[in-house]
């Protein structure tokens, strides 16, 4: 006879969001761009075909949930601005980001 293995028990949310080994950090935040939910890959629009990179605006979504803008002092969660203009993600709040992902 051959023994059964138990299942593990669950992972805690917490631990599993740090633990997803290769997974670009920006994977955390749903899609503006394919509507790809949290934790799921990008995806084409067109075919469906499942990319290995998230896109540009998740990455941008993602720096702007997760870190302040060193360059216009925009907190997390609002976008970068420049004399109240709205611009593109600040290349210095991706670093920021990426280093608070580290």
């Amino acid at each position: 006879m051959t023994a059964r293995r138990r299942p593990a028990a669950p992972m805690p949310a917490e631990l599993r969001h740090f633990m997803r080994a290769g997974q670009h950090p920006a994977r955390a935040v749903p899609c503006p761009h394919c509507r790809a939910a949290a934790h799921k890959p990008c995806a084409l629009r067109t075919t469906g075909q499942r990319l290995p990179q998230p896109h540009p605006q998740r990455i941008s979504a993602w720096a702007q949930a997760t870190a302040r803008c060193p360059a216009c002092q925009a907190a997390p969660g609002a976008p970068c601005h420049d004399d109240g203009r709205h611009t593109t993600t600040h290349t210095r709040r991706y670093q920021e980001a990426e280093a608070t992902a580290a």
